[in-house]
């Protein structure tokens, strides 16, 4: 294996979950007799430019289909993020009328669609048909391609270079980061900002956030990798910032590299240092990830086998790829968990990849009752344990696996 960035070879183990089908390919009831495909799911990280990421075994179009069922739009608490930072953007680099915005992962115009309120002109790049789609049935102009170098500069050609251009939760699903990268510098105008947010690997070794690998994560991402990609791809990283989101991201600002419309805030040098003092730049941070996986992991297996043993009935929530990949690490079946509750009508009705779980709307929670209710999004915990309260009244409890387990009322 050589990194997709840099080309070197020295890459060392930061973790194995095994094999495992593509997260998010929801299964029919008539594929669950068919061959189901597994990959590897294998994470190296460089010690050349400390890029963390997965072997490749498959290609892109593999996981991300024309039935990719993801649509960011069923989770309040990412709606209300995405309205926060549209607002934020808008004061802080004055766009109006006159200004363009795009996005790349543009989804299901969860975002665009407050930029298009604000009467800021806009338009967003979505390779999956459905979440495509969906974005123009809110009116949202969406170009249906893989973006990169080509697509960029075909678009600049047209006269579309952006004022700004967001990019949440895309950078680590690109397996050609290079090209991607490069694409911005050719997409923004001079003076343009491009802003990328993204699970930050420094907030996932902490939380053994493991269940946030999955084949699409191409790569998991420190401001160290990040800043020296940029670099070599013409962009220059002028601020940073934090989220909570997905269990802690970096908002990475950066403009072309070849213009000097943006100073460089002095959160970037503060970043940096936080991740080397950290020990992102050395092996040692990244080696003991493995184990603190493997105990979660067995921690889970524990929990089912001994609700199994009880004769309680445990459920799931939320559909989510992190979810996949837990289940699948920790060999769940439907046999452990009866069902997986999701409010997203692209996925009822199918089954989980892998564990064969079947996917049910809100009502089959409420006419089942299940002892336990394993929350598999624990990013969005507070808000689904809000919108679940009613599990309650038959005595019910939510639990969490990551970082480790939890049951709580």
């Amino acid at each position: 294996m050589r990194c997709r960035h840099c080309g070197g070879g020295d890459v060392i183990p930061f973790l194995d979950l095994g094999l495992a089908p593509p997260s998010n390919s929801y299964l029919r009831a008539e594929d669950l007799s068919r061959p189901e495909k597994h990959y590897p799911l294998v994470i190296r990280t460089c010690t050349a430019c400390w890029l963390t990421q997965t072997e490749d075994f498959a290609d892109r179009e593999e996981f991300f289909s024309g039935d990719y069922a993801y649509f960011s739009s069923f989770s309040r608490t990412w709606l209300d993020h995405a309205s926060a930072y549209v607002a934020a953007m808008r004061d802080r680099f004055g766009l109006g009328p006159d200004s363009l915005v795009a996005e790349v992962a543009a989804n299901d115009g969860y975002l665009l669609q407050y930029v298009q309120a604000l009467g800021i002109p806009c338009y967003g790049v979505e390779p999956t048909h459905g979440t495509a789609e969906a974005a123009r049935a809110k009116g949202i102009e969406i170009v249906e391609a893989f973006f990169g170098r080509d697509l960029a500069a075909t678009l600049a050609g047209e006269g579309r270079q952006a004022d700004l251009i967001a990019a949440n939760n895309v950078l680590a699903h690109v397996p050609d980061i290079n090209d991607f990268v490069a694409g911005f510098a050719l997409l923004l105008k001079p003076a343009g900002v491009a802003t990328f947010e993204f699970p930050h690997i420094l907030e996932m070794v902490r939380g053994n956030q493991f269940d946030t690998a999955y084949h699409e994560h191409y790569s998991y991402l420190s401001l160290l990798a990040v800043e020296r990609i940029f670099r070599k791809n013409g962009l220059t990283v002028f601020d940073v910032g934090t989220t909570p989101h997905h269990g802690g991201s970096l908002r990475v600002y950066a403009c072309r590299a070849d213009h000097s419309a943006h100073a460089v805030a002095p959160a970037v040098a503060g970043m940096l240092e936080t991740e080397r003092k950290a020990g992102l730049d050395g092996e040692t941070f990244y080696a003991g990830f493995q184990a603190s996986a493997e105990s979660a992991r067995d921690a889970f297996r524990e929990f089912l086998t001994d609700m199994r043993a009880a004769g309680q009935k445990v459920a799931a929530y939320g559909a989510a790829a992190k979810g996949n990949t837990l289940l699948n690490f920790a060999g769940a079946t439907a046999r452990d968990i009866a069902f997986v509750v999701d409010r997203n009508p692209a996925k009822q009705g199918r089954y989980l990849p892998g564990s064969h779980i079947p996917i049910v709307g809100e009502d089959t929670l409420l006419s089942e009752r299940p002892d336990k209710v394993v929350i598999l999004p624990w990013n969005i915990e507070t808000e689904i344990r809000s919108q679940l309260s009613c599990i309650k009244d038959w005595g019910g409890q939510f639990v969490t696996a990551i970082p480790s387990l939890a049951i709580r009322e």
